[in-house]
């Protein structure tokens, strides 16, 4: 089959989740035989880049604003898209897809989109931008062939407000091929296992990282703290929250971090961190519980699904309720047995439930369902 993707920054993949995704099915889809080709954005991949993982890659402008940003590129995409006989063009997020219909009804391609997250619900965004976005899903559960969902409450979300039976394919995650020891981030950061509590993503309003320091503050002892992300369009934020970290040295902000010195991030935390108001399914958590690390998270149905139950390794809190997510970052901070049992059996569940080779399976079965 001939695939197009459209609508995520490109690959190779640094920051963003959906990014990573494309480059997990995408490579995979490849490497089955299929033709697979990725529009990415030129402010986020690098010139002269055109193959990846043997996936085909079409550079193209944009606007660098974060309200034009995805949607121009997203444009100028389907419109070179049209004229290249894709079996397939498969769009991903709810901005991007408001181009669904240009290759819907201007091309022969079956149209299938991804939907990430409730982007409308995302903190970044004004009064305009979430009517747009508002308008993507409702145009998402109508226009394409086929509309996938990475989690069971946004399958729900389709089911009670748009009557729409979505394609559930959940994100995947690897076994990690090791648990590092903590080399590259004791020499970078001053980090040596178990001594700090990690948060990893996009420094945006809703993944709640202000939240997150304000409770770490509360803490007492040397534990230290690692948000390891940065902006996304939302500099006043991050600046924000450089401005609060600023009175605690216990907090260590080194930006995006990627490749090795990530592994052992996560490897050798006393606990991952997410306190988010809005996910889709997150990959952070998926790659943190991986390595067995105890987790702590807002308990929106995101990360009820992955973690299950509350429990020691796995701490489920009231979404935004500051003393609960003190409380948890004390108890994690403590460390102990119960809490290293309930992480290994977090990381079995995980990697038990949550493959990419099982999406990849089930993203070409849809595919090969629509075609004649």
């Amino acid at each position: 089959m001939r695939i197009a993707f459209i609508g995520t920054r490109g690959v190779p993949a640094t920051f963003g989740g959906a990014e990573h995704h494309v480059e997990e099915i995408g490579s995979r889809l490849a490497a089955r035989g299929h033709d697979v080709t990725v529009y990415c954005r030129a402010n986020y991949v690098a010139d002269g880049s055109t193959h990846h993982k043997g996936m085909r890659l079409v550079r193209l402008s944009t606007v660098s604003s974060k309200r034009l940003d995805a949607i121009v590129h997203s444009a100028l995409s389907t419109g070179h898209a049209l004229g290249h006989g894709y079996d397939v063009v498969h769009f991903h997020a709810l901005g991007p897809g408001v181009m669904a219909p240009l290759a819907r009804y201007g091309s022969r391609a079956r149209v299938v989109q991804t939907i990430h997250g409730r982007d409308d619900e995302r903190a970044k965004w004004g009064s305009g931008a979430r009517a747009l976005l508002r308008g993507g899903g409702w145009l998402s559960a109508r226009v394409p062939d086929a509309t996938v969902v990475v989690s069971r409450t946004l399958a729900d979300y389709y089911r009670t407000t748009y009557g729409r039976e979505v394609t559930y394919i959940p994100n995947g995650v690897e076994r990690p091929a090791s648990d590092p020891p903590p080399r590259e981030i004791a020499t970078r950061f001053g980090l040596h296992g178990s001594d700090y509590l990690l948060f990893v993503g996009r420094l945006v309003p809703e993944k709640a990282a202000d939240l997150l320091l304000r409770a770490f503050q509360r803490v007492p002892g040397d534990i230290r703290l690692v948000i390891a992300g940065g902006s996304s369009f939302t500099d006043d934020y991050t600046d924000a929250l450089a401005q609060l970290a600023s009175t605690d040295k216990r907090v260590v902000l080194p930006g995006y971090v990627y490749g090795d010195a990530l592994a052992e991030l996560y490897a050798n935390a006393a606990a991952f961190v997410l306190p988010s108001f809005v996910e889709g399914l997150p990959l952070t958590l998926l790659e943190a519980a991986s390595y067995g690390t105890p987790v702590v998270a807002s308990s929106i149905g995101p990360h009820v699904e992955i973690l299950g139950t509350d429990g020691p390794g796995h701490r489920l809190v009231p979404c935004g309720d500051e003393e609960a997510l003190t409380a948890a970052l004390e108890e994690a901070a403590a460390g102990g047995p119960e809490l290293r049992a309930g992480g290994a059996g977090l990381r079995d569940r995980v990697l038990g439930e949550y493959s990419w080779d099982r999406a990849v399976d089930a993203t070409e079965a849809l595919y090969r369902r629509l075609l004649p």
